[in-house]
């Protein structure tokens, strides 16, 4: 079945239809892009035709952009010489979309050609907006939902079916570089007023619109195919147009530090296009596109970032039992993560019991929900019908009667267990016995805790990361004795509130702590060392992570870190390796520097708690050696003492699945996000390398870098993480 159909009207304009089936948005696929040009074909060879529409067969949208599925095999599917295969490939789709930009035209008149407009019921992303804006007319449909752009930076890539060229030749490198740098979406008329479609007109009158327009013998020719054609805002070596290129590399640098090819690449794309004509600048854009797909960051990114979270949000690893969707859910605690898993909830449409032992502190609680919707109005992202509706979702109680009816339960109090004890046996005693019982917890274990409850079958972890309703990931622990129901209600409800879920066994700080604290104490060890506290820190920015170690610990708080630390050092005994980190963290917490929430800690912070630089006093107690380490080595022990805990997750159970590990690394904390995650960073590495580094490591710093043994086997093996464990749950 051709996701493209095509009807020539009595008055000779061919309506071009395209409606992917089974999917709920159109996607491009190679085999579309072969039936659309064959529709195409018949337009310009058939003279009863006098120009064409393309439009969507999908009510509210045009296209989400291509099969990112596709994108991510176009370098295993190029052939022996994968980079001339690339480039042949675009270079076909170029020919295509020019095919439909010159419609027939003479080359050396621009006399003559078929009009083609296209019309975007809505949503036009990627590939959904570099079709249309190869076509003479763009309309859009007033839709204030619909997002139109390209993205593609977003994932690695930059849009490469000539988005790139045409839009800095429409709009200027200056109007074009938040488009194609940041990936910003706009809505209909907010694309309009950009330049990057023509006219916005009513739903109803949306393919009427543009059959009038093509009957009515407009000029097609684009500016850029026109004599004496210069760049809106002046090409490069104009004075103005180079002010505007020195400002983007600037730019880019300043946001990415270096470390997302796509993004330098997207600017030389445009540096160079803009200095020559065309055709020549489609070529360019097709060999720096190139460039980008053989950089392996590229398809790590793809996969994780949208491949992978995708089928974890759909359920990839979901148990097999009945729809667990939620209708009443109890909050309880009504501190900020408390306040926050209220908020998600309730604007989920799921009904809230919001309960604390104190009335004030439940309405403050529920006052986080009315603050956060208040912001939402100023910004024009709310209205006070939304507000109201909201909070009216949100009961605010120090009664646990009212927790009667929930068919989930999610405890966030203290972070104690005999608190958590308590009202676990409170809730229990006034819940349905179908109720699933789920604590929001960061160390605590869930065999432990599920201990309190007379069904454990039916108590699971669920880990939110705080501020909630910013981070993406959750966090699902299963104890040993937690059931398929319990996981399933889970992983619907984060479903419902819009997350994304990993599912982990439980273990001693689950997977996303168990990775962030060695990172910590890495950069604090360094301090200890003598090492430069802002070569650390810069050296983290510069290999990707969004916070360097010292200012992580900062944020988080110290005296969590030394509440953590004897925590940890009581239940591990002499095993516990981080008596370094200890000697620091517990000096700082001596000189009251706890962090950015007492306005001191490694950095220093003015009255707002904005930063001001990192404390001089350090060097007092930790003088700088003699002899600092290069760049890259501090970056190897910053990234290997997250990935090697990654790997022995993995290795003990603790994750089953390595798209968890990947996606779960990203979104929870930030592992460098261009590497695709630990697993992918290792696999970008090779594993005979990563596991020979790992051991360097060790004999340099300690135990804590030699490879685990499955890195050591699959080095010997020369095995890859994602071709060992592919797309199916894996445990060692």
């Amino acid at each position: 079945m051709t996701d493209f159909t095509m009807d020539v009207g009595a008055d000779g304009v061919a309506i071009i239809t395209w409606n992917t089936p089974g999917k709920s948005m159109n996607v491009m696929s190679m085999q579309g892009f072969e039936d659309l040009e064959a529709l195409v074909d018949t337009v310009l060879e058939d003279d009863a035709i006098k120009g064409a529409v393309i439009t969507s067969g999908k009510p509210d949208s045009f296209a989400g952009g291509m099969d990112l599925n596709v994108i991510a095999q176009m370098k295993e599917s190029a052939g022996d010489n994968p980079a001339k295969g690339l480039f042949e490939g675009i270079m076909n789709l170029h020919r295509f979309l020019r095919k439909i930009e010159r419609a027939g035209m003479d080359p050396k008149t621009n006399k003559g050609g078929k009009p083609i407009a296209a019309a975007l019921p809505g949503t036009a992303l990627g590939i959904g907006l570099e079709i249309p804006l190869a076509c003479h007319r763009v309309f859009a449909a007033d839709n204030p939902k619909a997002k139109i752009g390209l993205p593609e930076i977003m994932v690695g890539i930059f849009p490469g079916a000539g988005g790139t060229t045409r839009l800095t030749r429409k709009l200027g490198a200056m109007g074009a570089s938040p488009l194609l740098l940041e990936g910003k979406l706009n809505d209909p008329k907010k694309a309009k007023m950009a330049g990057v479609v023509d006219e916005v007109v009513a739903p109803n009158d949306l393919v009427d619109k543009a059959r009038e327009w093509v009957l009515s013998g407009p000029k097609i020719v684009k500016p850029w195919d026109e004599r004496g054609y210069k760049m809106p805002g002046g090409a490069p070596y104009h004075p103005a147009g180079f002010m505007t290129f020195v400002g983007a590399s600037a730019m880019v640098n300043g946001k990415t530090q270096g470390v997302y090819p796509a993004a330098k690449a997207l600017l030389s794309a445009v540096y160079e296009g803009a200095q020559v004509d065309f055709d020549t600048a489609l070529k360019i854009e097709a060999r720096w596109f190139t460039n980008v797909l053989m950089n392996p960051s590229s398809s790590a990114m793809i996969r994780s970032l949208f491949i992978n979270k995708e089928a974890l949000e759909k359920g990839a690893n979901r148990p097999e039992v009945p729809d667990q969707k939620v209708t009443r859910v109890g909050v309880l605690g009504a501190g900020m993560m408390g306040a926050g898993i209220a908020l998600v909830s309730a604007q989920a449409g799921i009904d809230v019991v919001l309960l604390d032992q104190d009335q004030a502190a439940a309405e403050r609680g529920k006052a986080y929900s009315e603050s956060y919707m208040d912001k939402g109005i100023k910004r024009g992202k709310a209205t006070p019908e939304k507000k109201d509706a909201l909070l009216s979702r949100i009961t605010a109680t120090t009664d646990y009667a009212a927790l009667a009816g929930c068919d989930l339960i999610v405890e966030a109090v203290f972070e104690d267990p005999t608190v958590k004890a308590e009202v676990t046996a409170k809730v229990e005693a006034v819940v349905g016995e179908d109720c699933i019982f789920a604590t929001n917890t960061s160390t605590l274990p869930i065999t432990q805790l599920a201990k309190a409850s007379k069904r454990p079958e039916q108590f699971i972890g669920i880990h939110f990361f705080s501020p909630v309703e910013k981070m993406l990931l959750v966090e699902i622990i299963k104890g040993k004795q937690t059931g398929t129901r319990a996981v399933a209600k889970a992983l619907d409800y984060v479903r419902q509130i819009r997350k994304t879920p990993i599912v982990v066994n439980d273990a001693r700080f689950f997977y996303a702590n168990r990775c962030i604290i060695p990172y910590i104490n890495e950069g604090i060890r360094m301090v200890a060392e003598g090492i430069n506290p802002a070569l650390i820190e810069n050296a983290a920015k510069l290999v990707g992570m969004p916070l360097g170690p010292l200012q992580l610990v900062d944020e988080t708080s110290i005296d969590l870190g030394v509440k953590i630390a004897k925590a940890t050092k009581a239940a591990m005994g002499d095993a516990y390796p981080d008596g370094a980190v200890d000697d620091v963290i517990f000096w700082m917490a001596e000189q009251e520097r706890l962090g950015r929430k007492c306005k001191a800690g490694f950095y220093n912070y003015d009255e707002k708690g904005k930063r001001t630089g990192l404390w001089l006093g350090l060097a007092e107690k930790y003088p700088r050696a003699d002899d600092q380490p290069d760049l890259l080595e501090i970056q190897h022990r910053l990234l290997f003492v997250q990935s090697l805990e990654a790997v022995r997750a993995l290795e003990e159970g603790v994750l089953e699945d390595i798209r968890e590990g990947d996606v779960g690394a990203i979104l929870g904390w930030g592992f460098a996000p261009w590497s695709g995650g630990p697993f992918s960073w290792l696999d970008i590495l090779g594993t005979p390398y990563a596991a020979a580094r790992a051991d360097e490591l060790a004999d340099r710093y300690g135990a804590r870098f030699a490879a685990p043994a499955l890195l050591s086997e699959m080095g010997a093996k020369n095995q890859s993480f994602y071709r060992r464990f592919g797309q199916a749950p894996a445990a060692a």
